[in-house]
């Protein structure tokens, strides 16, 4: 489809009552917006395929859906720093910013950088970006050793306390999903969540107690990344020597 094309058919399927919905239900405050839900989106970047171009026309037309339909169709290997900081300062609600960060900058060679800048920042959805950098990581990178991920706990340590919903949820999301990616990675999350649970912040003792309730269930999803190292024995063996 062309641009043209796609911008004509993004209109026709709007409808405003969906975007009243969206905010009533799940708290998506976008500004020019259609009314299209995510799943019809994802259906139209299928269509469309990789189009690094066509997703910067998009995103500049500046509706909204264009935008999410943007990170659905650039190739994360093609991502800059100017992009990456051209769009997170766009981010308005936390739909938008996950469709990002977990589709296409958790996937680049920079999320890790970025995760780690971004966990800085002061603006509410650039922060939520670093730390859903770091839990769509976890999965994206399937071979990254613990250290890559054990860097992360004391920038979540030092964020817990941020009271912010879209923060602390993905502070939370990002302790959990580390703690998920293999049984030593496990151990190192509990510790760090019973740290945070010393601080006094409401956020903390929240973000800590959600985490070792699953964490140390025994029904956890234990993930074993990376596969060759935990569901190798004799790896195992090695990696724990």
């Amino acid at each position: 489809m062309t641009f043209e094309e796609i911008i004509s058919k993004l209109h026709k399927l709007g409808e405003s009552d969906k975007i009243v919905l969206k905010e009533k239900k799940f708290g998506i405050i976008s500004n020019n917006s259609l009314g299209i839900y995510h799943k019809d989106l994802k259906e139209i970047a299928k269509e469309i395929g990789r189009d690094n171009e066509l997703a910067n026309r998009l995103f500049d037309s500046g509706i909204y859906e264009a935008r999410i339909l943007c990170s659905k169709i650039f190739n994360p290997k093609d991502l800059t720093e100017i992009l990456m900081e051209k769009w997170v300062k766009t981010f308005e609600n936390w739909e938008i910013c996950d469709s990002f960060c977990m589709g296409l900058f958790a996937k680049s060679e920079l999320a890790v950088l970025k995760a780690l800048e971004w966990s800085l920042r002061t603006r509410e959805f650039e922060k939520r970006a670093g730390f859903v950098i770091i839990a769509a990581y976890c999965m994206a990178d399937k071979k990254a050793n613990n250290k890559v991920f054990e860097q992360f706990l004391p920038i979540i340590k030092r964020e817990a306390n941020d009271d912010r919903i879209y923060v602390k949820k993905a502070v939370n999301w990002a302790l959990r999903n580390i703690g998920k990616r293999n049984t030593d990675l496990n151990e190192k999350a509990i510790e760090t969540a019973n740290e945070i649970l010393k601080l006094e912040s409401k956020s903390a003792k929240w973000i800590a107690k959600d985490a070792i309730r699953e964490l140390e269930s025994k029904n956890v999803n234990i993930l074993d990344y990376p596969r060759e190292i935990y569901r190798n024995p004799v790896a195992n063996m090695v990696h724990k020597s």
